[in-house]
């Protein structure tokens, strides 16, 4: 199901640039306005940073400071990123992200 979501509301081009391997596109949504998410716990929260939610099976070995340009001319680091509160094989994972100031 998020392979479809990802499609529908993300963007299939967003450049993951993980700091040990090659570049590639990964289809995920981006968002830059506060979104909310569900944690492990099933608790809401609002994420007030910029984010990418990707399908985990797309950036296994994904760690903090790697980066990704989402198509809007920014590049951002990933801070950290956690699996969606759902218990799809499937599920999302949410990356916090920071903008990078080159």
């Amino acid at each position: 199901m998020t392979g479809i979501i990802a499609r529908t509301f993300g963007r299939p081009d967003i450049l993951y640039l993980p700091a040990v391997g090659a570049p590639r596109n990964v289809a995920g949504v981006f968002r830059e306005a506060p979104t909310e998410a569900i944690d492990q716990d099933g608790h809401p929260i609002l994420i007030v940073a910029p984010t990418w939610r990707v399908e985990r099976d797309l950036v296994p070995d994904i760690r903090r400071g790697d980066r990704i340009q989402p198509g809007n001319g920014r590049t951002y680091a990933v801070l950290n990123h956690d699996p969606s509160g759902s218990p799809a094989d499937d599920a999302f994972l949410i990356c916090e992200l920071e903008r990078i100031f080159e």
